[in-house]
């Protein structure tokens, strides 16, 4: 009996104890995975909220305000966005970006799609093309552009020299209206290509090789294996290029049009952008410059919202 008893009396320390590490289960592997996650993620996601988030938001509040080069705030509500709805060269800007951004995109996806099936044959030297297609990547902006000025330069070119060796006339690629902004594409697809072909090339080694064996044996050709095996399973691949390339295209050009074009010739290639660093920093029209960067993030948000929705979030299904 005694013995009895005092096992009743120890029952709710041993019921404690018992449930203590039933509580310390609760953070097992999983539990500690996900914090490993967040602590991993947190110098990212305070460094986004610092130097991304808050600046946008400062911004917003910006473009309520008339502002000058000295320091003084003028609230004027919705006039900067009054003023840009009625602004002719704002939205010749945008016809630029627009056309900059249909043509510049296509093209850089087909390429380094076609650049990435290429590097993943096996062949002889596939190390060094991919190599020596992904260094100019490796060049400032800054400095790709004043390389392309010097080689398109009308007189002393050697793109211009090499036209008049095959017999066709020397162009004025950087000076005329009409040529310019696809100079500008060519360069900046030059540029990127090697990038978004290692994107592409990670994608396609994930993609096993016993399917590509498999409809071999069913004698299926090259193209029929990238229609029915490549081409679904590296849509999460090409989601992403079309997200990062269209925004790079956006925003991520300036550079180059400044150190090529500066905007011209008769503001052929004025971007948005562009047009945005003309008016806060040559103008110091900061707030109206504050209310153009908001619109333009607006469209930037409403786009990606249209390629996500036009594929799926990259799903492999079509049906959801």
């Amino acid at each position: 009996m005694t013995s009895i008893a005092t096992q009743q009396e120890r029952a709710p320390g041993a019921v404690e104890r018992a449930a203590a590490p039933a509580g310390r289960r609760k953070l097992g592997r999983k539990g500690r995975e996900r914090l490993a996650a967040a602590l991993f993620l947190l110098p990212d996601t305070l460094g986004l909220g610092l130097f991304v988030v808050l600046p946008m938001l400062l911004s917003f509040v910006l473009s309520f305000f008339q502002v000058s080069g000295f320091g003084s705030y003028e609230w004027i509500g919705v006039g900067n966005y009054e003023r840009m709805f009625n602004d002719p060269y704002f939205w010749s800007s945008m016809w630029v970006t627009a056309k900059y951004v249909v043509i510049l995109v296509p093209t850089l996806f087909v390429v380094s799609l076609s650049l990435g099936v290429l590097m993943k044959q096996m062949l002889p030297g596939m190390a060094v093309y991919r190599t020596a297609l992904f260094l100019p990547h490796m060049l400032s902006l800054v400095v790709v552009g004043l390389l392309w000025k010097f080689m398109l330069d009308d007189q002393t070119g050697v793109v211009n020299k090499g036209a008049g060796e095959v017999g066709l006339g020397a162009r004025s690629w950087l000076g005329d209206p009409g040529l310019a902004l696809y100079a500008v594409i060519a360069v900046t697809v030059w540029y990127y290509m090697g990038y978004y072909m290692i994107i592409f090339l990670a994608g396609l080694n994930e993609i096993p090789r016993e399917l590509y064996e498999a409809a071999k044996i069913d004698g299926a050709g090259p193209w029929t294996s990238f229609r029915q095996i490549t081409w679904p399973l590296l849509k999460p691949t090409s989601f992403f290029v079309l997200i990062v390339s269209t925004v790079a295209a956006i925003t991520g050009t300036f550079d180059l049009i400044f150190v090529l074009t500066d905007g011209g010739p008769a503001n052929g290639t004025a971007v948005a952008m562009f047009y945005i660093y003309q008016q806060a920093f040559v103008f110091g029209e900061y707030g109206y410059a504050a209310a153009l960067g908001s619109f333009l993030v607006v469209v930037m948000v409403a786009l990606s919202w249209l390629i996500f929705k036009a594929t799926k979030g990259g799903r492999f299904d079509d049906e959801h």
